[in-house]
């Protein structure tokens, strides 16, 4: 902590003193500061928008592809990097891994270890990008050579950002709705054009800020999706929403978010993430032929087997691989539950009304089915690969509350209600879609481990592992079993309090991770339960996080193994 602080005092004192002129990495380095200080929509538009009428453009397109997830790879191991830091520094590597653990983060930790560069730089974001990139074809003396020479001639946050590249790790809290909002700004053109020509397989090395943002016409990549259409959760009760027959109520399915693109008699399939995922459901190829071209489908992708869903955790046996084997795909076959469908014959039908949408969507579904068979399922017990994602019947709010009630036993996570004359938008908007979640499963475990948080909580214990009790052992004595992790869901103060109670009380210490004793109980709430051999208990949660310290339950009183094991059963898989 004193050699972080006094490196923190000498940069601050020598950017006062002797600051860097302007280039446009620093450029890229203040608007990377800016966007990292603020929570405000209003003020990283402005920064961003800032930024987009002075960038060059390859910066700009370089930029919009760092925030929109298209980072380039990792071109250095880590730990070559803390190991050629510590010794630039001139301190010892344990000193410098414990400066990494204080901070939380590698590149910060780099950044203000450190001495003050000798010389200054005017090089571009896209030179230096380009730079990360090369390093890939040194050998490890090249690297650190070029590595070594980059953080001589870069200061402060600038140095930040060209680690972070090196690492692969440059992320920051901008979403795609606000950059679009940013170059809009920038740039006058209409928000809906700039969002869908920014969706799609596109890359850096085959395009340039021009063709793609100002030039670009979405007919020229047959596979471009849509944006997706998102919902907000139900913030009030349902009868606030007006007549029941209004709208349509569909299961919330547990799968991943898809949408289905056939065009020039091929078909692509793109995940809400913006990943082209075609390869990795080889199941789905055939809908190529079965539906017409100028089709696109919203919907979800779904393990699927005897006429239902099966869980998720079963579908991430699938989710990372690069290959799926015959196996897999019988233990695991899925489907594409249709929602809507945002082009019909080529054209864009997303200004029609949901009504209006579905009703062209059972048609091409029909005429799906009856060109080819395979898509209604086979004899053989095959699922149909192109379901419909029937409407809940109701003629009141509370018919719609039993069937919510009800969701676990349909695998789904409750429902969604969708205004019956609403058009599809763009992201995420209130008033004619919301998620109606069932109320979360819930359990109370011990808090057995602590690591330190990341980014502004990178000095707290925010990140714990749990436990509940397992059989005894051999001498009779009560097990803890651990279980699961969390990291959110407890107030700042809550948070420092623990961090407090942490560091006074650490049994053991592994790397960044400290034991402590099991003293405390927290209610953990969770989403849905599976199956894993991740942990020792055999068991993983569905988004698990803190909603309660027990401060009033002993730890004797925590929930059993037999008790997930109960809950597994279930509701799991």
């Amino acid at each position: 902590m004193v050699v972080l602080y006094s490196i923190r005092q000498h940069q601050a004192l020598k950017t006062t003193a002797s600051p860097i002129r302007s280039s446009s990495m620093q450029r890229f380095a203040q608007l990377y500061r800016e966007l990292d200080e603020t929570t405000k929509t209003s003020r990283k538009v402005e920064a961003l928008k800032r930024y987009f009428d002075e960038a060059t453009e390859s910066d700009k397109l370089w930029t919009i592809a760092l925030f929109s997830g298209r980072r380039p790879k990792r071109s250095v191991n880590t730990t070559l990097l803390r190991t050629w830091a510590a010794e630039r520094a001139g301190i010892p590597l344990w000193l410098f891994e414990d400066s990494y653990h204080t901070t939380g983060d590698l590149a910060e930790a780099i950044s203000l270890t450190q001495p003050i560069p000798s010389r200054e730089s005017d090089h571009s974001l896209s030179y230096w990008i380009e730079y990360t990139r090369s390093l890939r074809t040194y050998d490890e003396e090249g690297k650190k050579e070029a590595v070594l020479e980059a953080w001589d001639e870069l200061p402060g946050i600038q140095r930040y950002c060209f680690t972070k590249l090196i690492t692969g790790g440059l992320r920051v809290g901008v979403s795609q709705k606000l950059m679009v909002r940013a170059l809009g700004a920038s740039t006058g053109i209409e928000e809906n054009t700039l969002a869908h020509r920014l969706m799609g397989n596109w890359s850096v090395d085959d395009t340039t800020f021009t063709k793609l943002v100002i030039e670009h016409s979405p007919n020229e990549d047959i596979s471009k999706p849509y944006p997706f259409y998102l919902a907000y959760g139900l913030e009030s009760e349902p009868e606030e929403l007006g007549d029941v027959t209004e709208w349509q109520a569909e299961r919330k399915w547990d799968g991943i978010r898809g949408q289905l693109i056939v065009r020039e008699g091929e078909s692509f399939l793109w995940s809400r993430g913006e990943e082209l995922v075609t390869d990795k459901y080889p199941e789905l190829l055939v809908l190529a032929k079965a539906l017409p071209n100028g089709t696109v489908i919203d919907g979800e992708i779904l393990p699927f087997m005897d006429g239902q869903p099966l869980p998720f955790g079963q579908l991430q046996r699938r989710i990372g691989r690069k290959t799926v084997g015959k196996k897999l795909l019988a233990e695991v076959p899925v489907v594409l539950m249709c929602y809507d469908l945002l082009e019909y014959k080529g054209e864009d039908i997303r200004q029609l009304s949901l009504k209006q949408r579905r009703s062209k969507l059972e048609e091409v579904l029909l005429h799906a089915k009856q060109a080819v068979p395979q898509i209604a399922g086979s004899e053989a017990g095959q699922p149909a690969l192109l379901p419909l994602s029937e409407a809940v019947p109701a003629k009141t709010w509370q018919d719609l509350a039993d069937a919510r009630d009800e969701s676990r036993k349909h695998f789904a996570e409750g429902l969604m209600l969708k205004r019956l004359d609403s058009p599809y938008l763009i992201g995420r908007k209130k008033g004619d879609w919301w998620k109606w979640k069932v109320d979360p499963l819930t359990i109370d475990a011990v808090m057995i481990y602590a690591q330190r948080g990341s980014g502004r909580r990178a000095n707290l214990y925010t990140d714990y592992t749990f436990a509940v009790w397992g059989e005894p052992d051999e001498e009779g004595k009560k097990t803890l079993v651990p279980f699961a992790k969390a990291y959110s869901g407890m107030t700042d103060a809550e948070f420092r309090k623990m961090t407090a109670w942490v560091r006074k009380n650490t049994l053991e210490r592994f790397g960044p991770v400290r034991s402590v004793p099991p003293t405390h109980v927290f209610e953990l709430a969770f989403e849905g339960i599976n199956k894993s051999t991740r942990h020792k208990s055999g068991i993983a949660l569905r988004f698990p996080r803190m909603v309660r310290w027990r401060h009033d339950k002993p730890i004797e009183e925590a929930n059993t193994l037999e008790d997930l094991k109960g809950m597994l059963e279930l509701y799991g898989g």
